[in-house]
């Protein structure tokens, strides 16, 4: 087995500071055990405000800085999106809280072109999530994640001896494994500055003074107890959050954060095959009810692009009741998507995809109730046949064509005054129905054709045989 460390420095910082390409004067509190930063922006830090100052000193150097308090919920549900995207690269994904997760990648190495190529891609791709890592490899998951803290970009190959270069490690990399601060003041004391002296240590000697831990933390990272892992379960749709670094109603900063969301979802897509028709965004307000925007993409899709396209011509006619401080996306049940092989003559698909984008470009322009399409009723009755729909909305399995109809038909038959003007091609199909809603319909329907060269679809009534009536054209 090979596994790959994903660590995301500063979490509590870049929960905020993804969803803005400039998060500005910002830093994050927390209150235990007393108010003081935990992180703080590129833009803080050259102010002076550093992790573990009080609150009251970093508004001292930084009056106009901008405090949020940690969120460990988001926190979490970023670890969770973040595994959710890396199973494109590996199925064999576990959390691996506080601020990182684990990746076992030994069969993936091939597809992606070798370990190097897949950290490289990995790294890359975080980028499009604006997130920020550090990776580490090594063949034991403990070994990996305290490679991508102190020596990032590190790979450690499975060679045999691979544990000695674990040896030059600070002491420090034990804190992560559950290794008390008092042991560690222990081993500082007794002369020891990294893993390499403590392995010299006698473990007898290491057993008697409480340090059992070290031990057991040491044998995981070198391989020679096995350091089990509860592999992630991703959830059957894809959920994830970013939150603002400050509250706002401009379209840029919420269109940067919607395009996060979007290929995130992406990736969890394309890691399943699937693509998903509907997804929902939803902005999370400072105060009020949450403002809910249902981007459809006309046709099964994974393209974030596209959905980037939408959200912006919806986001730009919406007038927002308050400034927003968080966007969720849902997305909708996903679908079975093939993936596409190359065309010597271009993508045969792509016409339709783009009649789909423009028809959703124009919902998310015009409303919802401007756009319709139409869908075949159960029902003889010409007036009665279609109902309006959303447009792109599939028909029923069932439905079936009666026959031969119009492609205009009038909202009301118009009386023909000249019957001699018609010369009868087809019919008659006889209509007779609706005795029961009050709404009787007992007609001779033909194709006919004008003198002008209209092809019409004209009728008379059973009890009128002498009045004649047009009710649509087909050309």
């Amino acid at each position: 087995m090979y596994w790959l460390a994903l660590r995301l420095p500063d979490l509590p910082l870049q929960v905020f500071s993804r969803g803005s390409a400039d998060p500005g004067l910002l830093a994050i509190t927390e209150a235990h055990p007393r108010q003081q930063v935990v992180a703080a922006s590129p833009a803080a830090r050259a102010r002076g405000v550093r992790a573990g100052d009080s609150v009251a000193s970093a508004l001292a150097v930084a009056p106009d800085l901008q405090l949020r308090p940690r969120a460990l919920e988001l926190e979490a549900a970023t670890l969770t999106e973040l595994a959710q995207w890396a199973g494109r690269f590996t199925p064999q994904i576990s959390l691996d809280p506080p601020d990182g997760l684990v990746l076992e990648v030994s069969t993936s190495l091939r597809l992606f072109g070798g370990l190097q190529a897949l950290a490289d891609t990995l790294v890359d791709e975080l980028r499009t999530l604006s997130l920020h890592g550090q990776l580490g490899g090594a063949p034991t998951p403990m070994a990996a994640r305290w490679l991508a803290a102190c020596r990032p970009g590190t790979l450690i190959p499975a060679d045999h001896g691979w544990q000695d270069c674990l040896s030059a490690l600070p002491l420090a990399v034990l804190a992560d494994a559950g290794v008390g601060q008092d042991i560690l003041m222990l081993l500082h004391g007794i002369g020891a500055r990294n893993l390499g002296d403590v392995l010299r240590l006698p473990r007898d000697g290491l057993a008697r003074r409480q340090a059992a831990a070290v031990s057991a933390a040491l044998a995981r990272a070198r391989g020679d107890t096995p350091d089990l892992r509860d592999w992630f379960v991703a959830p059957a749709r894809y959920t994830a959050t970013v939150a603002m670094a400050a509250p706002t109603d401009q379209l840029a900063p919420l269109l940067f954060a919607a395009r996060r969301l979007f290929a995130g979802q992406a990736a969890w897509l394309a890691a399943r095959q699937m693509a998903a028709e509907y997804c929902r965004l939803t902005l999370v307000h400072e105060s009020g009810p949450t403002t809910v925007l249902d981007l459809y993409c006309g046709a099964p899709s994974r393209d974030e692009a596209r959905l980037g396209l939408l959200a912006r011509e919806r986001l730009a006619a919406l007038a927002l009741p308050a400034p927003v401080e968080a966007l969720q996306l849902t997305s909708g049940a996903p679908v079975a998507l093939a993936p596409k092989s190359g065309d010597l003559f271009g993508d045969p698909d792509a016409t339709q995809h783009n009649a789909g984008l423009l028809l959703e470009r124009l919902i998310a322009r015009l409303g919802t109730d401007a756009v319709i399409g139409v869908q075949p009723c159960a029902d003889h009755r010409p007036e009665r046949a279609w109902r309006p729909v959303r447009p792109a909305t599939r028909p029923p399995a069932h439905a079936s064509a009666p026959g031969l109809r119009p492609l205009w038909l009038l909202a009301e038959p118009q009386a023909l005054r000249y019957r001699a003007a018609l010369t009868l091609l087809a019919g008659p199909e006889r209509i007779e129905s609706g005795w029961w809603d009050g709404a009787d319909v007992r007609r001779d329907y033909y194709v006919a054709q004008h003198k002008d060269g209209a092809l019409c679809w004209v009728f008379h009534p059973l009890d009128k045989p002498d009045e004649w009536y047009v009710h649509g054209y087909f050309g």
